[in-house]
């Protein structure tokens, strides 16, 4: 009989449910057929004119209508998707009362320009926006729908109200390690014997024309438009930036002991979570590295777990041509001899980066992939960088034994998160 408290005497945090969606379709089946099979879900946007724009390609979900479109709306709609697949295969909370808190990891919630452009219109205002006034339009009538769009926590509430979680719905953003960090605070309540379970999501609609254009200006995106399909390059010589893109991933987390008394079926075990920021820059991490060699470290700490324990890394892996190189020299700082050899792959080379959901959606596939005993390839890889001599498990995925997987998620501004998945308690 497996304990139920790990080596440290905490609670022990499994899922027994997962749903997820991204640019290459709804749910976990079809996520990973097409994910194995090396396909891309990175198009050119029609969403909005591209004319005269450096970059014109996304991991957009176009197949989830939001008319007119808005980034919340579309973030809340791929959020009730994925939640919905996690809550079905968990068999809890059904019937709108899951039985635990909900912590969502979601974008920065603002107005697009063209809703922006009418309440300024309608407060009277040309050069300057009257602030008061915009706030009297927009918290009723026929702007309510917007006041609702820019607060915060609107996704959260309406997930709370949708699947009856417990408790006040904690909304969080830490830039591209908002997934994960939303999984290790459900985590953390398992363990701390404040719930049984837990309900984590993190979901990001945010491809629209100034998010796309604010992040063209840092140069932080790829320009390599033609075809779309080749354009996200994580680990390659000739990668020019990440891809921006779109999706939602969900689970159910619960303690061992809950999970076990229920009959549910275990589908992996959250053995480990890990962060830690810096603050070097506003976007960029530290070029020395430090960072994400604490954060790896602390994550090892956390599981009980020897870089030798560990069988295959889902890289954060944007493409960009500073944080890949960045991510390489703290794997290789950790994993010494190993880090040439340890397969490291990246899922962004097929769906883009998800932003806010990253950290989710990558750990929704890094079960998976302990799963299948299977593992993504990182696609478009075909001109090696000697400086970042990874396996990068190229273009075809692999067949391989998998325990135990770390998933990086190191976001803007030095927000890192990593996580350690096993298919057994450790």
């Amino acid at each position: 009989m497996t304990a139920t408290h790990d080596k440290f005497g905490r609670p022990i945090v499994v899922v027994t449910g997962m749903g997820v969606v991204t640019s290459l379709g709804a749910g976990k089946t079809d996520n990973w057929a097409k994910l194995t099979a090396g396909e891309s879900g990175i198009r050119t946007i029609t969403r909005f004119p591209i004319d005269g724009l450096k970059t014109t390609m996304a991991g957009t979900v176009d197949f989830v209508p939001v008319e007119p479109f808005s980034s919340t709306v579309l973030g809340e709609k791929l959020a009730d998707i994925a939640t919905e697949e996690a809550i079905a295969q968990a068999g809890i909370g059904r019937k709108g009362d899951f039985p635990g808190p909900l912590f969502l990891a979601v974008a920065p919630v603002e107005l697009e320009w063209q809703p922006r452009q009418e309440l300024a219109r309608a407060t009277g205002a040309n050069t300057a926006i009257d602030y008061d006034a915009l706030l009297r339009v927009s918290g009723g009538g026929r702007f309510a729908n917007y006041h609702h769009r820019f607060l915060f926590g609107s996704v959260a509430d309406h997930l709370a109200e949708t699947f009856g979680t417990k408790g006040s719905p904690i909304s969080l953003s830490t830039a591209c390690a908002s997934g994960a960090s939303a999984i290790q605070l459900g985590v953390e309540a398992i363990r701390r014997g404040e719930a049984d379970a837990a309900l984590c999501v993190a979901t990001d609609g945010s491809v629209n024309a100034e998010a796309l254009i604010r992040f063209s200006l840092l140069s932080a995106l790829s320009t390599q438009n033609d075809p779309p399909q080749a354009s996200a390059k994580p680990f390659a010589k000739n990668r020019d930036g990440f891809v921006m893109a779109e999706g939602a991933g969900a689970l159910v987390l619960e303690s061992y002991q809950s999970a076990v008394a229920r009959g549910a079926a275990i589908l992996g075990v959250v053995a480990g979570c890990g962060e830690l920021a810096d603050s070097f820059h506003r976007t960029r991490s530290s070029p020395d590295g430090k960072p994400i060699i604490g954060c790896i470290k602390k994550t090892l700490a956390d599981a009980g777990l020897g870089v030798e324990q560990i069988d295959y890394i889902n890289a954060h892996g944007t493409g960009t041509p500073e944080n890949d190189k960045m991510e390489y020299n703290g794997i290789s700082a950790m994993f010494g001899e190993r880090a040439s050899t340890i397969p490291v792959s990246s899922n962004k080379s097929m769906v883009g980066h998800t932003l806010s959901a990253a950290g989710a959606v990558e750990a929704i596939f890094s079960l998976l992939t302990l799963e299948h005993q299977r593992i993504p390839p990182t696609i478009n890889y075909d001109v090696p960088d000697p400086a970042i001599p990874l396996d990068v498990v190229p273009n075809k995925a692999r067949d391989a034994r998998v325990t135990a997987v770390m998933s990086n998620s190191f976001g803007f501004g030095g927000q890192n998160a990593s996580l350690i998945l096993t298919r057994e308690p450790v």
